[in-house]
């Protein structure tokens, strides 16, 4: 297929045309190509980090957060007034089903520009005194200021959500952004750079670049020496990499990495919504989610009768077109993904597994059969160190195993180079108290998944990343402090 529509670089207030190729943006759902996308070069790259350093010297860097605050809350509005365009735009570089993008994810990357404009407009500043050898006192003032231009590395599987998640702290702080989106998902950070036009932010304080990892966008804007801090969202290499490159110049890093987490089942849980929550956490979102389930534990008394109810949970999904307002789940972010998930699948038979549902590629008709789609797939009876077991996905598997007492389903949770999130399913408040402080993650959910308060911090342990993001620990990375010690 051919297409008259481009999607360009937004440097300085201003759509341009990178330096670099061209390179294709294809609906996965499909397989159709959806636009055409400008490269961004070292040169462009090093365009809009010094359009970012001039905004910080310009109006952007004399406004106090009660102005910036209010401009956030005209980007919402922005966003919200063009929702049309958002959810078509992320839809067609995902393939996401309408329901979850026009009622979930659009709104929430909008309301995340309040959140942040609120929190960091009534966030206090810190202020001790103390007193003196000669009888006098000292007060220290501690100053948060900004950063300086920050770096937003940003992921393919929730791409506007996360986008926001990143640019709206880094905002009210006073900071100023060059985002890289994936490559595989281009269309909502352009496409903001339109909103933050309207909403009158000035020119420099928000900028896009398009392109990949290595000797590309990605790369240039990570090893850029006028880039202060860095924010990533992704895979555990890649931001083993980023660290890497933030550490020439010592610059700030946060980092927000893979998962292979685990939900625990105990035999007096609540069946039902243990069921259901389980089948939501490990097929949101195609599996797509760094938040998902991968691994399931379940209590020996009541694993068959979970396994049977979880496999007709699975079959019972509804894929196709995401245009379809009954569509539950769409394709994975594309057919180069798709192998790598196939061939887990593949090594999972080898391993021994037990394929109770999915497994492979459904058959959904012309133009579907031409995208990236899977079958959600529950398997039994690995060995804790097969690589379907014990190596992140991301995609729609979940492997079940029985256990039978909390000493060693916590080994087996935190047997794991990861520790982002798990999920505990008991109606015993004391085990709750017991065991959720022991498992080795950043989030435990008990009785349910993917409760998130944009307050609280959100991060993982060990290779799962560094740092947190959500609430005040978001505006502690976009921030620096500075004590003032006067002598009264």
């Amino acid at each position: 297929m051919t297409t008259n529509r481009r999607i360009l670089n937004f440097i300085d207030g201003r759509c341009v045309e990178g330096r670099g190729r061209w390179f294709e943006d294809i609906n996965p759902a499909d397989g159709e190509v959806v636009a055409e996308v400008s490269e961004a070069t070292a040169a462009d790259v090093d365009a809009a980090v010094s359009a970012a350093k001039r905004a910080l010297a310009g109006p952007w860097g004399k406004l106090g957060v009660e102005e910036r605050a209010a401009l956030l809350h005209k980007v919402a509005d922005g966003i919200m007034a063009r929702l049309d365009d958002f959810v078509a735009a992320e839809m067609a570089d995902t393939g996401k089903p309408l329901m979850p993008t026009r009622m979930g994810e659009i709104p929430r990357a909008a309301g995340q520009f309040r959140v942040f404009a609120e929190i960091g407009r009534v966030t206090p500043m810190e202020m001790f005194e103390s007193a003196m050898p000669d009888g006098r006192r000292a007060l220290n003032l501690v100053h948060r200021v900004p950063r300086g231009v920050v770096a937003a590395i940003c992921p393919w599987n929730l791409p506007f959500m996360l986008l926001t998640w990143k640019v709206a702290p880094a905002l009210i702080c006073g900071n100023t952004v060059v985002v890289k989106p994936s490559e595989e998902t281009p269309a909502t950070a352009a496409l903001l750079g339109e909103v933050m036009t309207a909403a009158g932010i000035p020119e420099g304080v928000y900028n896009v670049v398009h392109g990949f990892g290595p000797d590309s966008a990605g790369e240039f804007l990570t090893t850029h020496e006028g880039v202060d801090a860095i924010t990533f969202t992704g895979e555990t290499k890649t931001g083993e990499a980023i660290m890497r490159a933030a550490a020439v110049g010592t610059r700030g890093v946060s980092l927000e990495l893979g998962g292979k987490n685990a939900g625990i089942v105990f035999a007096d849980c609540d069946f039902a919504a243990a069921v259901a929550g389980e089948t939501k956490a490990a097929f949101h979102n195609c599996g797509q989610i760094c938040l998902g389930n991968e691994r399931l534990y379940v209590e020996r008394p009541i694993f068959e009768r979970f396994v049977e109810a979880l496999a007709e949970a699975a079959r019972g999904l509804r894929m196709g077109d995401p245009m379809d307002k009954a569509t539950q789940i769409g394709p994975l972010i594309s057919r180069q993904h798709r192998e790598k998930v196939l061939g887990y699948m593949e090594q999972a038979r080898a391993a021994g597994a037990e394929v109770h549902a999915g497994g492979g590629i459904p058959a959904l008709g012309d133009p579907f059969d031409r995208g990236a789609w899977i079958e959600p797939t529950l398997w039994t009876g690995m060995a804790e160190d097969a690589a379907a077991v014990r190596e992140e996905i991301f995609g729609p598997c979940v492997h079940v195993a029985p256990f039978d007492d909390e000493d060693e389903v916590r080994a087996l949770v935190n047997d794991s180079p990861y520790g982002l999130t798990a999920t505990l399913w008991t109606r015993d408040l004391d085990r709750v108290h017991r065991l959720a402080p022991a498992l080795e993650v950043g989030v435990v959910w008990v009785n349910d998944w993917m409760v998130r308060d944009l307050r609280t911090g959100f991060g993982g342990a060990k290779g799962s990343g560094i740092g947190r993001e959500g609430g005040v620990h978001s505006l502690h990375f976009y921030s620096e402090t500075r004590n003032v010690c006067i002598r009264t």
